[in-house]
């Protein structure tokens, strides 16, 4: 059993009236932020997977809300110009970083190229990720097995690890997850054992560097309509894709992306260690 004590926080107190006065508090709540414009000015976001679905709608609403953008992604150069160019058209600094996340010596360059582009680093959204359904476990290789761990979680520690040397008190960084981290999914295990890695390294983490003022989160999206899907899966799946959540539909990266927002901003300054579930009224646990 532990036997460390409490750290005090606030002034000893105590009120007879319930539910009790505000007035009467020392110190009194903090109800109110003043309005400071956009909410990511002055600061540098890198996005993998940010040429299309999830990390091309984060990518620009950061953009919108005042962030330089680091773009790293594979080698969907068509996506990522496309990114580019929408962004840059609405007055925003970005910039594109094409290689293999899987490889860690890849992470420094990106590192390198943001700084060297922006001068300083403060949000880090681990995105990028790969899923190839298979009827069986059996008929997954262990090529593909290697392959989906280090798109989706080795990287994850790669690029982490190399961008914390530059992030101060204040940064955030955020992961995606998945919804089949929670529930599980019958052709993706392979992939759906890497998401709930994902949520067990985000929890880790926010323990380990909320003390240096970093906080860690994440997001677990359902069934978004994005790349991925008719990427990896047959036309009839295609066609029923996200009829089976509550809301009967698939999401769209627009409706994800406010909660990345949520997360690299002052708003979500008491969160850390959380996964915010966007999935069409999926009622999930953790």
């Amino acid at each position: 059993m532990s036997t460390k004590q409490p750290k005090k926080t606030l002034p000893p107190q105590h009120q007879n009236e319930r539910p009790g006065l505000e007035y009467k508090m020392n110190p009194r709540p903090i109800f109110d932020r003043e309005v400071q414009g956009k909410k990511l000015t002055g600061k540098t976001a890198i996005v993998t997977g940010g040429d299309s679905g999830i990390g091309r709608a984060v990518s620009v609403l950061f953009a919108k809300e005042g962030a330089n953008v680091a773009i790293v992604y594979l080698n969907e150069h068509r996506d990522a110009e496309e990114t580019k160019d929408y962004i840059e058209k609405m007055g925003g600094r970005v910039i594109l970083i094409a290689g293999d996340l899987g490889d860690e010596a890849f992470s420094n360059e990106v590192v390198k190229k943001t700084k060297d582009a922006f001068g300083s680093i403060h949000i880090l959204v681990n995105n990028a990720g790969e899923q190839h359904p298979q009827k069986s476990i059996e008929q997954i290789t262990s090529h593909q097995l290697l392959r989906t761990f280090q798109t989706n979680i080795f990287a994850m520690f790669y690029l982490t690890k190399a961008v914390l040397p530059h992030l101060k008190k204040g940064s955030s960084i955020i992961n995606t997850a998945s919804v089949t981290a929670y529930k599980g999914h019958e052709t993706l295990i392979d992939y759906s054992s890497t998401k709930g890695a994902v949520v067990t390294f985000t929890r880790s983490l926010s323990l380990s560097l909320i003390k240096q003022g970093i906080r860690v989160n994440g997001v677990a999206p359902g069934p978004i309509w994005t790349p991925l899907i008719p990427s990896t899966f047959t036309e009839k799946e295609v066609s029923e894709f996200g009829g089976d959540v509550p809301m009967e539909r698939p999401g769209e990266p627009v409706e994800l992306a406010p909660s990345y927002l949520f997360l690299a901003s002052e708003d979500s300054s008491y969160m850390n260690g959380q996964m915010i579930h966007v999935n069409g009224g999926t009622i999930l646990n953790g």
